[in-house]
């Protein structure tokens, strides 16, 4: 499962079903699924997209940061690196929130049977 940069776990950019899932055309330059080698279940495939997508915003925030301290301190260098930084923080508690939220549902799930 891929995560684009909005904080929706809809699959409705993808096709197929299970291992076979392809990722469309509405996927990110730089974003890939994570596939049935990384992943064994749904839920594991969840959080490894959530982690590849922080991954790949905190190697931007990283990016602007070292632009920053090669003297690139120009405001608008900083203002761009405030907001991936705060697009960090959106995309680390949306991950927490979503990952908690599953797994509690699952915990529920597995109380019922």
């Amino acid at each position: 499962m891929a995560i684009n940069n909005t904080t929706s776990t809809s699959t409705s950019h993808m096709s197929g079903t299970g291992s076979t899932q392809q990722p469309s055309s509405s996927l990110a330059p730089g974003r890939r699924p994570v596939d049935s080698e990384e992943a064994k279940s749904w839920f594991e495939a969840m959080a490894r997209a959530w982690g590849n997508a922080l991954d790949q915003q905190a190697s931007r925030v990283t990016e602007l940061s070292q632009e920053l301290s090669n003297g690139g301190d120009q405001p608008s260098t900083m203002t761009v690196l405030t907001a991936e930084s705060l697009k960090m923080q959106f995309l680390a508690n949306n991950a927490s929130t979503a990952n908690n939220s599953v797994g509690q549902a699952l915990e529920t799930l597995g109380k019922k049977e």
